[in-house]
């Protein structure tokens, strides 16, 4: 277990996403992958409001409610730990006090809860006033609704004036962030963000921890369609240099007795301005591709930046 930097939430190294509970995975599918998580010790679940609207005939919620029913029939909302967002539900967004306020109170029903351990600004809303934004928080915060708040989707600049004005200010500080950083999707995150965490003194929660699948090795020349719907995906990474770093975490995978998404992880945490990774899985089999905590050699993680780099 690890305690993320700036909070006392003491969470698995893996957060397990889900922004397809409910829509690729069906309600029993998320279920079973939420059990064999939590077999693992797993405690950290990753949702938003707005997850996953973007499937025919769904309005926005629906992973919550699923994580909301897993919770209340296992007996186990005590030992999780819930990450949740607000900001890019079609029904509910921006940042406005307002919709903060009212959307809070929706996820906590969808997840048959009375507190979110941490809310995330899904993206940023500049139409509104950080004192109004961050105010909305300290409000949540004093009725103990949400125990920390973080962000995702911003700017480097604009991270670091929402945490000088709360500094300033005396509100709420934005803990954590949570952008798309992995193996084979660098560059965006390194050149000016992970800088900006470092000196924050807080950690990046990484998304897309596995590249859609790409960095599991299911996704390779002259291996046959893969059936999943992260498939096309997973083929935007399908590049010479990709596939010579998925040759190396082959023999780095050998050496330690793991699967290719357990290596593509462990890289993710050796990078110091991580904590974190998410990483989905529809099935069970997914999971255990995923779960095994991996710590990679120096010599390895050097080996996987040169290639990636």
């Amino acid at each position: 277990m690890i305690t993320i930097p700036e909070s006392d939430l003491v969470v698995h190294p893996l957060c397990l996403g889900s922004n397809i509970f409910g829509g690729n995975a069906t309600e029993a599918e998320s279920h079973l992958v939420m059990d064999a998580y939590r077999s693992h010790g797993g405690n950290f679940i990753d949702t938003a409001d707005a997850y996953n609207q973007w499937v025919e005939g769904h309005v926005g919620g629906e992973s919550e409610s699923v994580i909301g029913t897993w919770m209340k029939s296992r007996g186990t909302r005590a030992e999780m730990v819930i990450a949740t967002k607000v900001s890019k539900m079609d029904r509910r967004p921006g940042l406005s006090a307002k919709n903060i306020l009212a959307a809070c109170e929706e996820s906590l029903d969808r997840l048959q809860t009375d507190y979110i351990d941490l809310y995330y600004s899904h993206a940023d809303d500049e139409t509104v006033s950080l004192e109004e934004t961050l105010g909305a928080y300290a409000q949540l915060i004093a009725e103990g609704k949400v125990r920390y708040i973080a962000a995702s989707n911003f700017t480097p600049a604009r991270l670091r004036e929402s945490i000088n004005f709360s500094n300033e200010n005396n509100l709420p500080s934005y803990i954590a962030v949570q952008d798309l950083y992995n193996l084979v999707d660098r560059k965006t995150y390194e050149t000016e963000m992970a800088e900006t965490i470092a000196d924050l003194g807080i950690s990046n929660i990484p998304f897309y921890g596995i590249a859609r699948g790409f960095l599991t090795g299911k996704y390779r020349p002259g291996i046959a369609e893969v059936d999943s719907k992260r498939a096309a995906g997973a083929r935007e990474y399908a590049t010479d240099k990709n596939y010579a770093i998925l040759s190396a975490m082959d023999d780095i995978a050998q050496a330690h007795g793991a699967p290719l998404g357990a290596i593509a992880l462990g890289w993710l945490r050796a990078q110091p301005t991580v904590s974190a990774p998410i990483a989905s899985a529809r099935t069970v089999p997914q999971l255990e591709e995923i779960i095994q905590v991996v710590e990679l050699t120096a010599d390895e993680v050097s080996t996987l930046n040169a290639l990636s780099a």
